[in-house]
């Protein structure tokens, strides 16, 4: 699964695994891929520090990626106490009024959540990229689109590639214009923020709009034979994302959420702001209902929603309240059905990729006849 994109990173399989979790990051670049952590979740500096060194003790000499979600354009002197601010007291309530319905404990006393959408903001994102850019990253991938043009070019000095999500044909353009190495073409059946255009569609679209940059396929991949099919529509390799949530590497800390997981088959995502504000494809739950519900509030923007529920998803995830309980994960949930290795992953996702092209192989041979 070698393309001029992976042989350009040194990569044995063009297949970029991003992940939340040290220890699969780095497992997916020692099993040949690239492995991509997700920063999102990284609010002190040291903290990121802390796991990129442990990444760097355990990847050996691969290549490896960070992920961040920095908005392209900058707003100034906006505090995550300002924003708190905008938060509507009935939206509050709402959450108060929905956790004791399901009976959810609160946190202990003077214990602080565990999960914050912060990383959205300028300066969070900024002091990530101070850590990440004293450690030999080879990609850095942005999950709103472009990010600001002077992070292009301090990417760019220390020969760094930068990727962007794109969810059409007309957000890749704009990626190209603004300095993008790679687009990164994520369709509607991927887990997180997605449009609202299939990954079949979507591929060649973004392909035949930006080419010859090289395009990654993204949504709703997780065998072989779908890594080929992404190849044949003119990728240079594949964005997966959901498929590490349930290897044995991944730190979920809820055995509960594994399991619904493992259990979901592909109808059982929804898209929906009630995580973000912004629509992500999750694991549906009374939790999304509540939120989807025309009877309640609505969602709030992003990033006023994230902030609002950010302890909430905090208190669900560690009780293991499993009416409440999900994750974003994208429709492959319905292919995730054993705990397994990442390397297994990769074993599956090989043998996969050589009976697809040896199939196609014949059919194209007795075509020929």
């Amino acid at each position: 699964m070698q393309t001029e994109l992976s042989n350009r990173l040194g990569v044995e399989h063009a297949v970029f695994g991003f992940t939340p979790f040290p220890a699969v990051a780095a497992a997916i670049s020692r099993a040949g891929g690239f492995g991509v952590l997700g920063a999102v979740r990284y609010t002190a500096p040291d903290d990121l520090k802390r796991d990129l060194d442990w990444i760097e003790a355990h990847v050996g000499d691969r290549p490896y990626g960070l992920d961040v979600v920095m908005p392209a354009k900058k707003v100034e002197g906006v505090s995550e106490a300002d924003v708190e601010a905008m938060i509507p007291e009935g939206h509050r309530q709402f959450v108060r009024d929905t956790l004791a319905g399901h009976g959810v404990p609160e946190l202990a006393e003077g214990e602080a959540s565990g999960w914050r959408i912060t990383g959205w903001m300028e300066q969070v994102a900024r002091t990530q990229l101070d850590v990440a850019f004293d450690y030999p990253i080879r990609l850095l991938a942005n999950a709103l689109g472009s990010p600001p043009a002077d992070v292009v070019a301090r990417a760019h000095e220390r020969d760094v590639l930068v990727a962007a999500l794109a969810g059409s044909a007309r957000h890749a353009r704009k990626h190209r214009e603004a300095g993008i190495d790679v687009v990164v073409a994520q369709g509607y059946e991927a887990g997180g923020h997605t449009g609202e255009i299939a990954t079949m569609v979507l591929t060649p679209e973004i392909v035949e709009a930006v080419g010859p940059l090289p395009v990654l396929a993204a949504g709703g991949i997780g065998s072989g034979q779908q890594v080929a099919a992404a190849l044949a529509l003119g990728a240079q390799g594949v964005w997966l994302g959901s498929v590490w949530l349930t290897t044995t590497e991944a730190d979920l800390h809820a055995p509960a959420l594994t399991r619904k997981l493992l259990a979901a088959g592909s109808g059982d995502t929804v898209r929906s702001r009630a995580l973000t504000g912004k629509p992500a494809r999750q694991l549906r739950t009374e939790w999304t209902d509540a939120w989807d519900d025309p009877a309640g509030p609505g969602t709030l923007p992003m990033p006023l929603q994230g902030l609002l529920v950010a302890e909430a998803v905090s208190r669900i995830q560690k009780y293991e309240v499993e009416p409440l309980l999900g994750t974003p994960v994208g429709q492959i949930v319905g292919r995730m059905n054993s705990e397994r290795s990442v390397q297994a992953v990769f074993d599956d996702l090989t043998r996969g990729f050589e009976r697809a092209v040896d199939r196609i192989n014949r059919i194209a041979g007795r075509s020929a006849r």
